[in-house]
């Protein structure tokens, strides 16, 4: 059986999976594919544009408020590098469902104030995480402080996933494409001859940054190379319920070089709670935009928040 076999029978288990919890959902209004059959008019949904500090910079921020008294359950959900692709479909369908969305733009990212780099970012989702749990993010964003879970792509997964490893109050985490940048500045290290290629990547997505380069990121890395290793990290997030998804097609984070080596860790970690998918698409997901919200909607709903 080759590997996308596996990766098939691997997406058909999940759609049958969800066939059931899905078809109950229609009844009531599925939040995939479509808006609620019934609007509270009283505390209706609704799109707060917001900011919050981190270390002296106003960060740029967007609350997807579910609708209804609340609280409700919380997603902070985090960007990529740079983050063009921002995953706001997924925001749309988790406040459809009853879950409250955060969506920020790191130090120096878009229009955010202050100067970008990896452990400023760190840093920032601390910032989020006590911006959500602050007494006026209860009352007026209607924030159950106790029910909030990190959601990130590519540098956000990594990010999700570092931020949990010292944080014991993060009980879910779903790193989608996530990055281990520890092993990509290891090989770094080890590989010399890899520098020029790594830098120039991650030079072109400067674009919308401020204060970095991509020789400043590389050495920021590489001097984090054995803090950042998320894989070595397995230990701290055993008892975590985590969600995994990789891209088959993915030639950004490949999965070898990233997911794989985290699943094996954890596995033998013993770690009760991973969940894990891979499929059949690119970096940014984009053929299956549709499964990757209800895989994510699902697990969301079984993490025991």
């Amino acid at each position: 059986m080759n590997a996308r076999t596996l990766i098939t029978i691997t997406l058909t288990c999940l759609i049958v999976s969800l066939l059931a919890g899905a078809a109950a959902a229609i009844a009531q209004g599925d939040p995939v594919s479509m808006d609620p059959p019934l609007l509270d008019r009283e505390h209706p949904p609704a799109l707060l544009e917001t900011g919050f500090d981190s270390h002296g910079s106003r960060l740029n921020a967007i609350v997807y408020l579910a609708q209804g008294e609340g609280p409700h359950p919380t997603v902070v959900l985090l960007h990529g590098y740079p983050g063009n692709e921002k995953n706001l479909d997924l925001a749309q369908v988790l406040r459809r469902a009853g879950w409250n969305v955060l969506f920020f733009h790191y130090r120096g990212a878009w229009g955010s104030e202050g100067t970008y780099s990896v452990g400023n970012s760190l840093e920032d989702v601390e910032s989020a995480l006590a911006f959500l749990r602050s007494e006026e993010s209860q009352a007026e964003r209607r924030v159950d402080p106790g029910r909030i879970a990190l959601v990130g792509h590519s540098l956000g997964g990594f990010l999700a996933l570092e931020t949990a490893v010292h944080d014991d109050s993060i009980h879910c985490v779903a790193s989608i494409a996530g990055v281990n940048l520890g092993a990509l500045g290891q090989a770094v290290v080890a590989h010399p001859e890899i520098r020029g290629a790594v830098t120039a990547g991650l030079e072109a997505g400067t674009g919308p940054l401020v204060g970095t380069s991509g020789a400043a990121l590389v050495d920021e890395i590489t001097a984090h190379a054995d803090s950042w290793d998320v894989t070595a990290q397995a230990p701290a997030l055993a008892q975590r319920h985590l969600l995994l998804v990789g891209g088959y097609r993915d030639t950004t984070v490949p999965l070898a070089d990233n997911q794989e080596p985290l699943v094996a860790a954890l596995r033998a970690a013993g770690a009760p709670h991973v969940s894990e998918l891979v499929l059949d698409d690119d970096h940014a997901f984009s053929g299956h935009r549709i499964a990757l919200a209800r895989a994510l909607l699902a697990w969301l709903q079984g993490c025991g928040l």
